[in-house]
């Protein structure tokens, strides 16, 4: 047996010096000295031993071992050695080329218009009130001054998720729930932000899912030219001083009177021109006195307090800022056309 072992060491150390790769080496790793090796083969046998020979062989089988085990240990390292030599010249960095930029994002426009306004109106004493964004019928048309059947509802053809809900189609009816929350108490001067849903076809200037903010004062002796010196100070705080505003009579069933503002032509400065369609105007948002009956609803006695209401469309404000044609530029994702406003 103890030649057996001397024979394996000798064959085994030969075939060790020739491996080429660390595959290879495993295999014959494997082979000799695994479970089912060679050299576990030999020892198995030790059992037909005397057991005076035992203790010799058993330290003749170690130090077989011992030697294979070394040459692959020394083999194996040196294939380390090379991997990682090969792995860092693969993986070299010339650190004298220029950096790679970073593209960093920023804020969208429509959210750097709307932050605008909310800047404007909080200067004037505002505060920002929100709601959910899925309303009742209740709050968003009855409450409203709209009942069921109204002609008027067909002028916001909704997404009805019930009979009873609906995806909200204006802020409004953040507006009554600030007049509940506020229990009759005035003054109330408020903005309501956000999105709003309604059944229109995607166009150059309409979208099912667009941006308002509106805005309520509610107190005693609340007036007409009070909203109008509101808007006046609004336009020329967003567009410059030199902007002039007009009301034109219209109708809306949750004020009364009611109006549409209009805002000089930033194109032609009031002359006339294809974008105003030669009438030096150019229509912004409606507004109006609020209607008595929505004050009652919204828990406040039409007889003792007034109050006006103005909205608008944070998509069209945009339009008008930066002189864009087309509204779906807005949610189109086209970096190239968001990167124009990162430094504005």
């Amino acid at each position: 047996m103890k030649e057996r072992l001397e024979a394996l060491r000798k064959e085994a150390l030969e075939q060790l010096q020739g491996v080429a790769d660390a595959a290879t080496l495993n295999d014959l790793r494997v082979q000799y000295l695994g479970k089912k090796g060679q050299l576990t083969e030999i020892l198995r046998g030790m059992g037909a031993l005397s057991a005076e020979e035992r203790p010799v062989i058993g330290q003749v089988g170690n130090e077989v071992r011992a030697a294979i085990e070394a040459v692959i240990a020394e083999k194996q390292e040196g294939f380390d050695r090379a991997a990682t030599a090969h792995r860092l010249q693969a993986e070299t960095i010339d650190v004298t080329l220029p950096g790679k930029a970073v593209n960093v994002g920023s804020v969208h426009p429509l959210n750097k218009v709307a932050q605008e306004i909310e800047d404007i109106f909080i200067g004037m004493g505002y505060t920002i009130a929100e709601g959910p964004e899925v309303e009742t019928d209740f709050f968003n048309f009855e409450a409203l001054n709209l009942p069921k059947n109204h002609p008027a509802r067909d002028m916001q053809d909704s997404f009805y998720i019930t009979d009873e809900i609906l995806l909200r189609t204006h802020t409004s009816p953040v507006q009554i729930r600030t007049m509940k929350a506020m229990n009759g108490k005035t003054p109330v001067k408020v903005i309501c932000p956000g999105k709003v849903y309604r059944r229109d076809d995607d166009d150059a200037t309409h979208s099912f899912m667009f941006h308002q903010i509106e805005g309520l004062v509610i107190g005693p002796n609340i007036r007409m030219s009070d909203l109008k010196g509101t808007l006046l100070q609004f336009v020329q705080e967003m567009y410059g001083p030199q902007m002039q505003i007009r009301l034109r009579p219209s109708f809306f069933p949750f004020t009364e009177p009611s109006a549409e503002v209009d805002v000089t032509c930033a194109q032609c400065g009031g002359s006339g021109c294809r974008m105003c369609k030669h009438t030096g105007w150019i229509e912004i948002l409606g507004c109006g006195m609020v209607h008595p009956k929505v004050l009652e609803h919204g828990g406040y006695d039409p007889k003792e307090v007034t109050g006006f209401a103005f909205g608008m469309g944070v998509e069209r404000i945009a339009l008008l800022k930066y002189d864009i044609d087309d509204i779906r530029h807005f949610y189109a994702n086209d970096t190239k056309f968001l990167s124009q406003f990162a430094k504005i």
